[in-house]
């Protein structure tokens, strides 16, 4: 059976397993679910019973279903391991993980869709202070992450390495939640150099939120 991707065009989650698929060159059906439309198409009982975490994405390969987008990734790495995403040498591929981590752990996760809403509904926030915590929390992120792409990246286009890796595919998209959430980027000019070649390269071009067929 194809790969099938449960996606929505503006997750980021969703963004990084696009963007593996695209660097492995693997061609996938999109699945979209809305996740504001009625409630949130993600929380309809036939996807939960795909997800039960009610989250996008979702892989279905096979008739296996991976969720997470990192547990994915890796599984794209583990199942069609060409071309790599991951380094040869363990404490190598020990650093890409931590970066990818430092986004999917520590970042993203205090910026995601169900934080924010709590802050609207139930904490009762406006709209800037919403924004205010999404670019304290980046900019944490982001603060080590431009230390890390100094010390590891040999090109000034890569996080690690000069060759596209799982921290590669896992910035990029948290590059477009600070956008949104108008974080200026001059104090981290590495990490912008970083996404300015690799938002150049097809397969981050096709993975782009604004590419995707369920665009708004």
């Amino acid at each position: 059976m194809a790969l099938r991707l449960y996606t929505y065009w503006r997750s980021s989650a969703a963004y990084r397993v696009r963007i593996a698929l695209a660097v492995k060159g693997l061609a996938y059906e999109s699945m979209p679910q809305h996740l504001l439309r009625d409630g949130g198409e993600q929380r309809r009982p036939e996807y939960l019973a795909l997800n039960p975490q009610g989250l996008v994405p979702a892989l279905e390969h096979d008739g296996h279903v991976v969720t997470q987008s990192l547990a994915i990734c890796e599984y794209l790495e583990e199942t069609h391991p060409q071309p790599p995403l991951l380094p040869a040498d363990p404490r190598d591929r020990a650093a890409v993980r931590a970066m990818a981590l430092a986004v999917a752990c520590d970042v993203h996760p205090l910026n995601n869709l169900r934080v924010l809403q709590y802050l609207r509904g139930e904490l009762g926030q406006g709209d800037e202070r919403v924004a205010q915590w999404m670019r304290h929390w980046i900019e944490r992120g982001f603060v080590a992450l431009e230390q890390l792409i100094g010390r590891h990246s040999v090109d000034g286009r890569h996080c690690f390495g000069s060759m596209v890796t799982l921290a590669d595919v896992f910035l990029v998209p948290q590059v477009y939640n600070a956008r949104r959430a108008q974080l200026d980027l001059v104090p981290y000019p590495r990490l912008a150099a970083v996404v300015q070649h690799l938002e150049s390269l097809p397969a981050f071009a096709a993975a782009r939120p604004e590419a995707q067929p369920d665009a708004e």
